[in-house]
């Protein structure tokens, strides 16, 4: 079952649930699907690495927006924002605790030969292809400069 069919899928048991914010949620991420899908670009069809990317980024703008809303003091639209970003984020990967990313980023400087932070670009063009969706570009980059500082 594709991503959107069981997007599709969610809407219905939000609609009968009567759950809003549920549905909200689920109704932006089959409208971004849809729009990446009748763009130009992607010819009609996108690949799974394409939606990862999506739900990820969809799930980091509600985080951010969350942040201004909580040093505004705005804690009711703070509480929807995280919400929506948990409801987005139940269709990505488990996401890898900061231990196994660690494991995984140091096989991978091994494996491309990275000796010092001038290698750090050879290392995450990797370990983003590796750990898509798995793990936040942000977090990626921390450790990967973590473990080639001290390398």
């Amino acid at each position: 079952m594709s991503l959107i069919d069981k997007i599709s899928e969610e809407i219905k048991g939000a609609m009968k649930a009567r759950d809003q914010l549920r549905l909200e949620a689920l109704r932006s991420v089959k409208k971004e699907l849809i729009e990446v899908r009748t763009s130009g670009k992607s010819g009609g069809d996108i690949s799974e690495d394409e939606e990862l990317k999506l739900l990820q980024r969809m799930v980091k703008q509600r985080k951010d927006s969350a942040n201004i809303y909580s040093a505004q003091g705005r804690a009711d639209l703070y509480d929807k924002e995280i919400a929506e970003a948990n409801i987005i984020a139940e269709f990505l990967p488990e996401q890898m605790s900061p231990e196994e990313m660690e494991k995984e980023v140091a096989a991978i400087i091994s494996e491309v030969g990275a000796e010092s932070i001038k290698d750090m670009g050879k290392v995450m063009g990797v370990a983003s292809k590796k750990l898509a969706g798995k793990a936040e570009g942000k977090d990626i980059s921390d450790t990967v400069k973590r473990l080639l500082a001290g390398a």
